[in-house]
């Protein structure tokens, strides 16, 4: 433990965590990557990503199911989004609990939305479970792999590698904001 409070690890699972609370795609692919290089543990990564995804979405659907007024104003916002996550939710079912968490803008918004209505907190709470186990599994491995890539072209500029990608992740959000 000292060893990972010395060495800022214990820093960076914090960061995470709090970061995955609202999303953590982001996060988790850096974690990923820094796990590849040897400075994070990528299942310690995977467990705090997938732990708070998960109890960040079971807090907007209780948030909305409790409080339908402040669900209502935060969701005028997101117009578009709105209405897209209601398709979703028609098309797919319950299985948009696991789509939600590889589409960037909807994220938090699905949760939201099937808070607003009738649906079940126990089956949201089941398929909110496994959804995150397997989102961190698959981002968490696949930015671990991606890390071997990365790190042998930009071994010595490992840092500026992650700041690359992150640029290119957030680039790539910026534009399906736009949209």
């Amino acid at each position: 433990m000292e060893d990972l409070i010395r060495d800022g690890g214990f820093i960076a699972y914090i960061a995470l965590f709090l970061y995955s609370f609202g999303g953590g795609f982001v996060g988790l692919v850096i974690a990923g990557v820094l796990s590849y290089a040897g400075d994070l543990n990528i299942f310690l990564s995977m467990i705090i990503a997938g732990t708070s995804n998960f109890i960040g979405d079971q807090f907007l659907f209780y948030m909305a199911r409790t409080n339908k007024t402040y669900a209502n104003d935060v969701m005028k916002k997101y117009g578009r989004k709105v209405a897209l996550a209601h398709v979703l939710m028609r098309r797919y079912g319950s299985s948009v609990v696991f789509i939600q968490k590889y589409i960037y803008g909807i994220k938090t918004l699905i949760p939201l939305a099937m808070g607003l209505t009738k649906y079940s907190f126990k089956k949201f709470t089941i398929y909110n479970g496994f959804a995150a186990i397997v989102w961190a599994i698959v981002v968490g491995y696949a930015s671990y792999m991606m890390g071997e890539v990365v790190l042998t072209y930009f071994d010595e500029y490992k840092y500026y590698a992650v700041a690359f990608i992150l640029a290119i992740i957030l680039g790539v959000g910026y534009y399906f904001r736009k949209i």
